[in-house]
Parts: C-alpha cells; structure tokens; sequence
C-alpha cells in the first residue's frame, strides 16, 4: 500500500524520497493490480516521469517545492489531457483528435506539483451508476472482484481504495463521485455546483455536473481540493463541531438497514440530536430525472441518429427516451428544483450540516439487474442514485465518508451535506469522523 497524499508530499520535500521513486513505485503497482482491477484506461508514463524528474531537479537546487510535489494522481478519462483523446468511457470518441490543452483542473493539479499517471474507466457518457462499461470491461471493486465499484466514476474510486494513487478527479452529475466513493469505502467531495471550473471536461448535463476529487484520508482530500481551487493551503480542519442534523422520511425509507444503521452512527459521533425531513427529496430526484433526460439526450442527439448501434446498450435507450420528453416537463423540473432549493435554505438557518446515507446498499455483483431493499426488487443503474440524486439537483456541497461497519459487510458511506459554498463544514465533520474512529478507509486484497 502507497503512503497518503500528503506523507508523500512531505517526504519528496524533505528530500527523504525522490518524486522519481514513487512514481516508479506507483507504476509498478499498477501494472501488478490494475489487470484485474480495470480502473485505468491509459498511462501517461512518459510525461510522469518528466514530471518527477523535473521535481527532483528543483529539490536538488533547493527551490520551494508546491504542495502536491510528487504526489501521483489520475483523472476520470472525461478530462482532456494534452496528447491523449478524450473519450468520456465512449469508442465513439476514439477517432477524434487528441487534446490540445490539459483541462483547467489538470492544469491546477500540475501547478501544485501533483504527477498525473493515467485516465480512468467510467460508464460511457458519465450516465451510469456501476461502470459497466462494455467498451472496456467494469471496473471490479476492489473489496470484491466480483462486485460493481459504483459509477460513473469507478475507476476514480477503484484506483484510490486499491491503493494505486492517493489521489484521483472524477465528476458527479446525480451521485457519480459519492456512490462509488461509498461502494469502495473512501472520501469523496462533491463541491458546491460551480464551484470548481468544468473548463476541459466533457459535459453530460450542463445544470448538474460537477467536478472533484476522491481520497483516502481528510487532509488528502482538502489538500486537493485546495489545489483545484487554486490554493496554496487547504482549509483548517479543526473547529467546533457543527449542528447537526439527520435527514430522515426519504432518506430512511430508500435505504437498507446497513445504510440506515451507517447513518445514525455518523450522525451519532457528530452529536446529532435532531432527525429531520428534507419533504422535497422525491420531487428534486424527480426533477433531476428529467433534467438529465432532457439535456442529456439534446447533447447526443447526432450520436442517437447516427452511431445508435455503437453506443452504450446500458444507456442509449434512456437517452433515446429524454429526446422526446416535452419541453414543458423540463420547464416544470427546473420550477421544482428551485422549491427544492429553497426548503433545503430553511433547513441551514437551523443547521450547519445533514447527514445522510450515500447509497441505498452496499456493492452489488457485476451484471446484477436489480438490488433487494426491504423486501422490494428495484433496478440497480437507476437507484443506486436513489439519495444522492435530489442533493446533486440542488447542487449542495457533500462529503461522502466511509462508515466503519461489522467485520465481512461491504464498505459504505455517508454523505454530509452542507449549505453552499460551506465545503469547509463538511471536511471539518468527516475529520471528526475519521478522529472518532468511525471513518476508516479498510485495507483492500491482492487482486494481483
């Protein structure tokens, strides 16, 4: 297992390792790992080394080094990256031509010495929940080779709960960073919408999609995100413990007792003393339903008419489908969004930070068509989104934090979801977590 982001960071800056032997490390690793995990999609070894090695030489030369210097990363491969074309989990993409620039965030990553090693699997398009991808294979879920990582970022999160880099960037439209963070047990940050720049990163709903990072620990994640942000430092993780609050009616009723039970010890070990009811949810994922649909489906409109056979049989169909939704359904989802936004207002006069669970269950079988929750069968791809769709509609800033459960149980998360703008809440709440012992990112096999 590789050091965290910021050991590392330390270490090649403390002159007790060179950036060029952890990125060798990494390589290793991942050549060892990666053929059963499926996470990475393209290595980009050349300009890694480069990159340490122009590291090493400012370390010798006794210049200030940035604050990720030598701290190996990856990006979903819906970010362009100079030299590599940019497929977005589709082989429709694959005949274009390679990327001009590196994305906006990739850029930040550069600027903070950060070594980019590859890109990572997702499902095509971003529309997906489980990474299936039947382009390139699933991404297996480090925990159990047999299960899904989530989606659509599970390479992001397969990739960091292995063990392969400490960082990774993924996005999230309806729940794509915080259900695969909580399928694979690590950290996740969904920003607040448009907080972070898109600029360089292949759309799927413009009103929803959001771009972040994934981790193993708390100051890994706020140490990148300062780095996406464009900071030097990261936010102070301590503070005093906010007010807390469970989110319950929806939230309780479309989650198993796994999830529940993960909730109410979050909520627990933060003090929560009040469970509250966020009445629009099912509205909001309603909506958000509909806005994917519809922008979604406009953005593909000459891949549906053109290469229907080549795309994704997971989503075309559904993409297919919001191509003839009505433009007065769009126009009544973005009315409820904004009602949804406005209670969510009045729950943050009261409190700092709600808790809920991440996901309705655990990890499910590759190929699994349905899940069982509380003795009801529903469709998987469509409702592992189930609690964190009517949050991304809204666009609230959240963390999804791994929850200590029972010895043999599947990792699973928590999202902790603050106001907008209010990030710093969140990773303050998911440190107390990982204090408390709770947040504990576990081990994973050799799936070598």
């Amino acid at each position: 297992m590789m050091g965290d982001a910021a050991s590392i960071a330390r270490a090649v800056a403390g002159g007790e390792l060179r950036a060029s032997e952890v990125l060798e490390q990494t390589l290793q690793r991942i050549a060892e790992r990666d053929p059963a995990l499926n996470a990475f999609t393209a290595l980009t070894v050349a300009r890694a080394r480069d990159k340490a090695r122009r590291i090493d030489a400012l370390r010798a030369e006794g210049a200030p080094l940035p604050p990720l210097a030598g701290v190996p990363y990856a990006v979903k491969n819906l970010f362009d990256v100079a030299g590599l074309t940019t497929l977005a989990g589709s082989r429709l993409l694959a005949s274009q031509p390679p990327a001009a620039a590196d994305a906006v965030l990739v850029q930040r990553m550069e600027q903070a010495g950060a070594v980019l090693v590859g890109t990572l699997n997702m499902d095509e398009f971003a529309y997906g929940f489980t990474t299936e991808n039947s382009h390139v294979g699933p991404t297996r879920n480090p925990h159990a080779p047999t299960h899904s990582a989530g989606g659509s970022s599970g390479g992001s999160a397969a990739a960091v709960a292995a063990g392969l880099v400490p960082l990774s960037l993924g996005s999230d439209t309806n729940g794509s960073i915080r259900v695969p963070a909580s399928l694979c047990g690590i950290f996740g940050l969904k920003p607040s919408f448009g907080a972070l720049p898109r600029g360089g990163s292949y759309p799927f709903v413009y009103s929803l999609d959001h771009v972040g990072p994934f981790a193993r620990s708390v100051e890994d994640l706020a140490c990148c995100h300062a780095a996406l942000l464009g900071r030097a430092r990261p936010v102070e993780l301590d503070g005093e413990p906010p007010r807390v609050a469970m989110l319950g009616g929806y939230f309780e009723q479309h989650a198993g007792a796994q999830a529940r039970r993960a909730a109410q010890e979050a909520a627990r070990a933060l003090g929560a003393r009040d469970q509250v009811e966020f009445g629009a949810a099912a509205a909001a994922r309603a909506a958000a339903f509909v806005i994917t649909a519809c922008e979604g489906s406009q953005l593909h409109l000459d891949h549906l008419r053109e290469q229907y056979e080549q795309m994704e049989p997971l989503s075309r169909d559904r993409l297919a489908a919001g191509a003839m939704l009505p433009a007065a359904a769009y126009i009544r989802a973005q009315r409820v969004r904004g009602l949804a936004r406005e209670q969510a207002r009045q729950l943050f006069e009261r409190f700092d930070l709600l808790v809920a669970p991440a996901t309705p269950v655990c990890a499910q079988p590759l190929g699994s068509e349905s899940f069982e929750l509380d003795g009801r069968r529903l469709p998987t791809r469509a409702n592992m989104g189930l609690l964190t769709q009517p949050i991304s509609c809204i666009g609230l800033p959240v963390v999804a934090a791994p929850v200590r459960g029972p010895v043999g149980e599947l990792p699973l998360g928590v999202q902790l979801i603050a106001a907008p703008g209010r990030e710093a809440v969140a990773l303050r709440a998911a440190r107390l977590l990982e204090r408390a012992g709770l947040s504990v990112v576990r081990a994973t096999e050799d799936m070598a």
